[in-house]
């Protein structure tokens, strides 16, 4: 089943490579969305895939790339929307 879920990660998860690491692990499920920073220092992950995949990703932005400290993972399930090419960083 192909789920969508928006996520916000905070911490220190700025300056950390925490985008582009989310693209990668992103990349390697199968995911499809886009990845930005916050402008209150958090990261903001929305993303649409098969549900395991989605939950893995969200266990991943648990711990994040090395040199993060993630202090907290929001998650708010949505209605998938297909409208994502690929997975991308969104500047």
């Amino acid at each position: 089943m192909i789920v969508r879920a928006g996520i916000v990660v905070t911490g220190t998860v700025q300056g950390v490579y925490y985008r582009y690491s989310t693209t990668r692990i992103a990349d390697g499920l199968g995911l499809k969305g886009t990845v930005r920073n916050l402008p209150d220092g958090g990261v903001e992950i929305v993303c649409e895939g098969e549900e395991k995949d989605v939950k893995s990703l969200i266990e991943w932005c648990k711990k994040g790339p090395r040199g993060a400290y993630v202090t907290r993972v929001d998650v708010e399930w949505e209605a998938p929307t297909h409208a994502f090419p690929d997975f991308s960083i969104v500047y």
